[in-house]
């Protein structure tokens, strides 16, 4: 497997920079949701990292759900904006509080299609926190309730984003050198 050092143009946020922001978010909802009893849905995988770290910054009473989300084909960077749901939840979220969380919002279309699918279960209030925000590449107005980070429209890994599936254990965003970057096996 190639070192990430190898291919990494640039750190774009840092660790510090990171769990400094997650504190900000989680002290935001917490006081926004206080007695309110949210459910967090995280869309997986790449919002776990995210998630993890957010709830160990919330200081109310919340629940979590998983959902996974298919968007993109086998080896492509692109959404397709067909979106697949391929765990959905098991928590009936009708009259909830319900939060979004999500690792990186870019055009807009798949978290768009999960919101449009989850206000039909009829949740009390929806909303979306996501870590990272491309707005130069938005197709698809999306209501951000909580940002983490304005980014440019750069191909980014690390801190639960992958790269075909790699190196989302790093503790920082990194940008990629997709010059220098080959595919793992």
């Amino acid at each position: 497997m190639q070192n990430y050092q190898d291919f990494l143009a640039e750190v774009l946020i840092s660790e510090d920079a990171l769990q400094k922001r997650v504190a900000e978010l989680g002290a935001e909802i917490s006081r926004d949701y206080q007695d309110r009893n949210p459910l967090l849905i995280c869309i997986l995988r790449g919002g776990v990292m995210f998630l993890t770290d957010l709830m160990r910054n919330l200081n109310i009473l919340h629940s979590v759900e998983f959902m996974a989300v298919s968007s993109y084909g086998v080896g492509n960077r692109e959404s397709s904006g067909n979106i697949r749901i391929t765990l959905d939840l098991n928590t009936n979220v009708s009259g909830r509080n319900v939060i979004l969380v999500e690792d990186i919002i870019d055009s807009g279309k798949t978290i768009a299609s999960v919101l449009e699918l989850l206000s039909t279960r009829h949740p009390e209030s929806l909303c979306v926190c996501a870590l990272l925000d491309k707005a130069s590449r938005r197709e698809v107005y999306v209501p951000i309730c909580y940002r983490g980070f304005t980014i440019p429209d750069r191909f980014v890994f690390g801190y639960g984003l992958d790269i075909d599936e790699y190196y989302r254990n790093l503790p920082f965003v990194g940008v990629v050198d997709l010059e220098r970057y080959h595919p793992c096996p």
